[in-house]
C-alpha cells in the first residue's frame, strides 16, 4: 500500500518547526556547511528553535515524508513533486541549484525541463540548462552516506565552494 506524502516547501527558518532535516545527523553536516559559507547564521543545536537562519540560500524538499528505511517509494516522489515545482517556480531568479542526493537530482532536473536521462547524478556533476541556470549535484549527507565513506566534510564543502563561484 502506497504512503501518502503531505508536502510543504521549505523556502525560510521562520517556521522552526517546519525545518528540514534539523535534528536529523545530516543537519549538523548540512547547517554547519551552511554557516561556513555565509549562507546561513547562527549556530546549529539541533533544535528547531536554535536560532539558526538562511542567508541567500533557500531550501527545498524534493520528497518531504519520512518514509521507512529512508526510501520513499516512486508514488510518493510522483505526489510531492507538485509541491516542489511549484516552490521552485516561484524562485525564477536562482541561478545555482544544489540536489542533495539523486531523488533531489531527478526532481531539479525535471523541474527545470531536462529529462534525467539527459542529466548525469554524481557528486560534482553539473548540468546547465537552455536558460543558463546551473544544477549541482551532491551525495545527499545522511548519517549513511557518511558513515561509509561515501561522503566526508571537504568533498561536500567543495560542491557548496563550487555552488557560491557558479552565482557570482
Amino acid at each position: 500500500m502506497a504512503r501518502h506524502c503531505r508536502a510543504r516547501s521549505w523556502e525560510t527558518r521562520r517556521e522552526p518547526h517546519r525545518s528540514p532535516i534539523h535534528g536529523d545527523y545530516a543537519g549538523e553536516l548540512l547547517y554547519e556547511t551552511l554557516v561556513k559559507f555565509g549562507l546561513a547564521e547562527g549556530t546549529y543545536g539541533a533544535d528547531p528553535t536554535d536560532g539558526l537562519r538562511l542567508r541567500g540560500a533557500v531550501i527545498l524538499n524534493a520528497v518531504k515524508c519520512l518514509p521507512p528505511a529512508n526510501k520513499p517509494e516512486p508514488g510518493e516522489i510522483r505526489t510531492c513533486r507538485s509541491y516542489f515545482e511549484a516552490s521552485l517556480a516561484a524562485l525564477s531568479r536562482v541561478r545555482v541549484l544544489l540536489a542533495l542526493g539523486q531523488i533531489a537530482h531527478v526532481a531539479a532536473a525535471r523541474s527545470l525541463g531536462l529529462p534525467p536521462v539527459s542529466t548525469k547524478f554524481g557528486h560534482g556533476a553539473e548540468t546547465v540548462t537552455a536558460d543558463g541556470r546551473v544544477l549541482l549535484s551532491s551525495y545527499h549527507c545522511s548519517r549513511y552516506n557518511q558513515n561509509t565513506g561515501r561522503l566526508d566534510r571537504p568533498m561536500f564543502e567543495s560542491v557548496f565552494q563550487r555552488a557560491i563561484e557558479l552565482s557570482r
